[in-house]
Parts: structure tokens; sequence; C-alpha cells
């Protein structure tokens, strides 16, 4: 028995019954669900709409520049992406289309050239981890995919600079020798789709939730979960131990890249992105996190920025921007994980079922065994 109780994303009670409707019929729905995603395979279901390309390699300034010039120069249209990065590696869904047909790209020698020369791009001087670029004809959940590829690529390993100590998410892993689980406790800043990540995360490291409970406070978020590996076993070792603490806290790390929100909406075109990106590195932004999408016929992206050196925008370089894009189609908006102004209710949003709504608490009971 899961229990959910969730507000609208401004903390008010929730009344559409359309909303409501769409919630049962999509958790009562089997097909809604998605498949399981093996790591080594891409695309689930296949496609004629767009080709998906994933990537990961090492971040660095101008990387997603590089990325889309290259596209641009194999007549490829991005047509949607979302890009993460996190402790010094990146890792990119994106869906391309022929810039000239505006159909799915198919022939084996286009695609083999766009592998070869985004692998040339991805590898960067004295990378020790080899850099991946993989094409399909397919459909899979970018964010969860994404969580995969960072996973895979070992993102969780820790870095040389690990940030403000007190602002990174507390995780413990403790034994219940009476239930023979293991407990897993995590503290961290609340955010969207805060437990989709956690949840997700301990799926893809094969194992279950057995019993959990999540209340998300005013700024701070608590998740507690009773689990054991897909075997039976609960935590066996102190290495199984701090692997699982460094995963959870990897996952909840990568969508909260810290950085400036622009938002860009325009008239979609060809070499777009290319574009935009350009500007961006040639004013010394550095992409931390961007969701890029169209839909008729429009553009409507979002990138995350930061200063090369890290530091946060100054007023001349967002004038210089605008002026080189254009002031009527670049937005700034607040940093979404900003703690000057910690707004209550803001909540977990999980996946697609709970669309709109904000999760105050939750709590998750399996019979024993």
């Amino acid at each position: 028995m899961d229990v959910f109780n969730v507000t609208d994303r401004d903390g008010n009670k929730i009344w559409d019954k359309d909303i409501m409707s769409y919630i049962k019929t999509s958790i009562e729905t089997d097909a809604y669900f998605f498949p399981s995603i093996q790591r080594n395979s891409v695309g689930v279901m296949p496609s004629k709409d767009y080709t998906a390309i994933e990537l990961t390699g090492s971040d660095r300034p101008g990387l997603l520049s590089e990325v889309c010039a290259v596209l641009t120069d194999l007549k490829c249209n991005v047509v949607k992406a979302e890009v993460w990065t996190h402790n010094t590696r990146a890792a990119a869904v994106v869906h391309v289309t022929n810039g000239s047909t505006g159909l799915a790209i198919e022939d084996p020698v286009t695609l083999s050239k766009i592998k070869k020369l985004l692998c040339n791009v991805l590898k960067g001087d004295g990378d020790s981890r080899t850099a991946k670029s993989m094409v399909s004809m397919g459909i899979t959940h970018t964010e969860r995919r994404l969580h995969q590829l960072m996973f895979d690529d070992r993102d969780f390993e820790k870095g040389v600079n690990l940030g403000d100590k007190k602002s990174r998410p507390q995780v413990s892993v403790m034994d219940c020798f009476e239930k023979d689980y293991s407990v897993v406790i995590m503290r961290s800043k609340d955010r969207p789709k805060l437990l989709f990540d956690t949840i997700c995360t301990l799926t893809d490291m094969q194992y279950v939730v057995f019993h959990g409970t999540v209340d998300a406070g005013r700024a701070e978020a608590y998740q507690e979960y009773y689990i054991r590996h897909v075997d039976g076993l609960p935590v066996s070792s102190e290495a199984e131990r701090e692997r699982v603490i460094q995963c959870l806290e990897a996952a909840i790390e990568r969508r909260a890249s810290e950085g400036l929100e622009l938002e860009l909406r325009t008239e979609d075109r060809v070499g777009l992105l290319s574009d935009i990106t350009r500007i961006f590195r040639e004013n010394g932004l550095s992409i931390r996190r961007a969701e890029i999408s169209t839909k008729n016929g429009k553009a409507i992206d979002s990138f995350y920025v930061s200063e090369m050196s890290g530091n946060p925008v100054g007023a001349e370089t967002i004038e210089s921007i605008r002026q080189q894009i254009g002031e009527t189609v670049l937005r700034v908006k607040q940093n979404p994980f900003s703690t000057s102004k910690p707004q209550s209710g803001t909540g977990f949003l999980f996946g697609n079922f709970f669309k709109g709504c904000s999760f105050q608490s939750f709590r998750s009971v399996r019979s024993y065994s």
C-alpha cells in the first residue's frame, strides 16, 4: 500500500477532476509503465520520428557548442535534448532529424559518421575514461536514461572538488537486523523530481524498496527506505554500503546543477542550437544543464549557466548575449535551486504520474517477508 499526500506546485489542494482522473488512469494502466531499460541497449521501442543519440564524456566549457556544431555540419536538426553534468562528467540524450526531410536518419553510413565525429569531440585531453557515442532509432525515458548513462560512466566516484559539504546531500545506510533489511536515510535540499531520481537509482542498482517514508519540509527533504537487493539480501559489506551512499549522493546532485537559468523561445530552424551555444561560449559561459525542445515549429530551450570560472553570471554578460540573440526571445529566470527564498510545499515531482503535483509526504508499506 502506497500513500501519497500531494498538492499542486503552489501548495494548494488539488480540486481539478481532470488531474485526479489522469493520475488514477495512469497508475492503473499497465501499458503506461516504461519497460525495463537495459544499460547496454539504446531504444526500447522503434520510432521513425527521430534518431536518438546518447553521449557521455568529460565535461568542459564549450562541449555542447562543439557537439551542436558537428550536428549542424552533418545537416542534423536537434528537436529535443537534455544535458546533465556532474563531477567533471557529462551525459546527453539528443533527438535529431534529417535537416532536409524532417524524418529520422536511417542511412548506416551517415549514422556511422555521426558516431565517429561525436566521439572525437567527446575525447578530452588526458581523459582516462572512454568517451561514448551511441545512435539508435528508438524511444526511451530520457531522464531515466541519463541516470543510467552517468551511473555507467561512474560519475559517483569522488572528484577533487567536492564543493560545500554543508550544501551536499547527507546519505547514510544502516542495518535493521531484526527484519533483515538495510535502512537508507537521505537528507537534502528539496526540489522537483527528487523522489524520482532516488527511486530510479535504487531500482537501477537492483534494490527493492519494501517500506518507505518521505517528508518534504520548507527547505529540507527527508527520505527513509527499507531495502534489500533483488537477491533478497541486505547490504552485506562496507564496500557495498559506500557504493550505495555515493550513488545516491550523485543521483541527488545530477539534476541540481547550480547556475542561472536562461530560457529561450523563438522560431526553430536548423543550426539554431549551434548558434546559441556558440554565443554562450564566446561570452565565457559554461552550460551546466540544458533542456531543449520544439513544439509547433517553436524552440523552447532552458540553459543553466555559470561563468567558466564557476562564478555567477554578471549582468553585463547577460546584456551582451541579449544583444546578440535578441531581447524578445531570451528570458532570465531565477535559479530554481537558490536557497535565498525557500518556498513551502515545493515537494517532489515524481515522473509523469503526478503532473503538476508536489509531494508533501509519502509512505509506502509492503508485507514483511
